[in-house]
């Protein structure tokens, strides 16, 4: 474990989860199943370790497109929940893969974030150029490749969780709606209106989304979009009392 002290900025709020709950916080995955298995490995070890109370692990969405190993990545999350208590949030990304069966014209908006490295991770090769009829066809070959077990995954997908003084999600929130009331596509898709926002949002917000060289500790958020895909970082944050740590 890399100890990470309470940054200077968080002292004052010193936010905490419960007590004896340690959470392990992973950032965006993007297909990358070689640092997820690393990841897995490292909270293992730890968890063999210290032995703590109660844990859970923390998937804050963006789990497909880009990496070459989508289906492989969903194979290990789905493993994951067998084993240990886990939470699998929805990132932006997986909005595209849910929703191409009943609309294959998406496919060009897709293509564009890594939709064809998703596809082909499920032995479909989708061609140079996709007219409509193209689209209707990859959209009927996806969802026959589909795994049953993948369905349910996705269908399963929530947009946020809070635990203790922190409140997780993929992307962030708007500013100035409360957390309990904000729109699925702020929590999906926000940028720059949440990441220069220097309020008190109630919770510090902890998510991904919006990708960085390491993990961004602000007053009123944490980033943990390490760009895995690109970089070859995944990071995963533990939050243990007001304790902050990463591996």
């Amino acid at each position: 474990m890399i100890g990470f002290p309470f940054s200077t900025l968080l002292k004052k709020l010193r936010p905490r989860v419960p007590d004896g709950v340690r959470a392990y916080v992973i950032g965006d995955i993007h297909g990358r199943a070689d640092l997820l298995d690393g990841i897995f490995r490292r909270i293992d070890a730890d968890l063999a370790k210290t032995s703590p109370q109660s844990s859970i692990q923390i998937f804050l969405g963006d789990y497909i497109d880009r990496g070459p190993a989508s289906r492989q990545v969903l194979d290990q999350l789905i493993a994951r929940e067998t084993t240990h208590r886990c939470v699998f949030l929805k990132g932006n990304h997986e909005t595209y893969m849910i929703d191409f069966g009943a609309n294959p014209s998406i496919l060009d908006d897709w293509q564009r974030l890594g939709g064809f490295e998703t596809l082909m991770s499920y032995g479909i090769t989708p061609p140079s150029i996709a007219d409509p009829a193209a689209q209707i066809q990859l959209a009927a070959d996806f969802q026959y490749a589909l795994p049953e077990s993948h369905r349910r995954f996705l269908d399963g997908l929530k947009l946020s969780f809070t635990c203790g003084d922190y409140f997780f999600v993929h992307a962030g929130i708007r500013p100035g709606i409360p957390l309990e009331k904000q729109h699925e596509n702020d929590l999906l898709w926000i940028r720059r209106d949440f990441l220069l926002c220097e309020d008190d949002f109630g919770k510090i917000i902890v998510h991904g989304h919006s990708r960085t060289q390491e993990p961004d500790i602000r007053p009123n958020r944490i980033n943990i979009d390490t760009g895995a895909y690109a970089t070859g970082r995944l990071t995963c944050l533990i939050l243990e009392g007001d304790r902050v740590d990463f591996i």
